[in-house]
């Protein structure tokens, strides 16, 4: 069963925010409508989204203002619907981090291939980021950058401890013994070195649990080596 597309409707107009919706059913797709700034903040913050849909011209906090906190955080495709067509206003707000600027009044089938066309962008990017990462229990290893996070905090790791990690979340469910771990990341064979293997070990365990002090990550299997707990 494929996962639902979740797109908020920030509009302030009854009957454009109800065409929007009605847009969105019809496709598919599974639309929330939010009628100030301050209310679409308040969505934004409480789940993740798709894409959203964004009027600049709002009661209270207006467009460009609810953008901008959308991409302090956030790298969800926002798509301006706006009157305000005036090319200065397009530029700004693609600046900001729009992803497209769509002028009222619109075209129904011109919108609809334009928020399918940024969809299927944004599905292949996260695909693509997907492929790159290994998670496991709040950790998330980044194979491209070797960037290491847990539980969103950045864990700086020396070059083999990074290699044990990405090692063991590869296979989380594999024991790997002290000869596994040195030939897998030493690239040598192993001579029952077993302390260097000791040392990066507690070393990393150490760096883990720092990030995350109520969490064990490396179980021992006694007499037979490591893996993820």
């Amino acid at each position: 069963m494929e996962k639902q597309v979740h797109i908020l409707i920030v509009e302030d107009d009854n009957d454009i925010s109800g065409l929007l919706c009605n847009m969105m059913k019809k496709s598919g797709y599974v639309p929330q409508p939010a009628f100030s700034g301050t209310e679409a903040i308040l969505y934004v913050e409480k789940k993740k989204w798709d894409m959203v849909l964004l009027d600049l011209m709002l009661p209270g906090m207006d467009g460009e203002e609810v953008l901008r906190k959308i991409r302090e955080h956030h790298h969800v495709p926002v798509l301006i619907i706006s009157a305000k067509g005036e090319q200065q206003t397009k530029i700004n707000g693609l600046r900001a981090g729009a992803d497209d600027f769509i002028t009222k009044p619109f075209d129904i089938e011109e919108v609809m291939a334009r928020i399918d066309a940024h969809l299927r962008r944004s599905l292949t990017m996260k695909r693509i980021e997907e492929k790159n990462q290994l998670t496991y229990r709040g950790i998330t290893v980044d194979t491209d950058t070797k960037l290491v996070i847990v539980n969103d905090l950045k864990v700086i790791l020396t070059a083999r401890e990074y290699a044990i990690l990405e090692l063991l979340i590869s296979y989380p469910q594999k024991i790997f013994s002290k000869a596994n771990v040195f030939e897998a990341v030493w690239g040598d064979d192993y001579f029952r070195d077993e302390n260097t293997v000791n040392v990066h070990m507690s070393n990393l365990r150490s760096k883990l649990a720092k990030a995350s002090p109520n969490e064990e990550y490396i179980e021992t299997i006694w007499g037979m080596g490591y893996r993820l707990k």
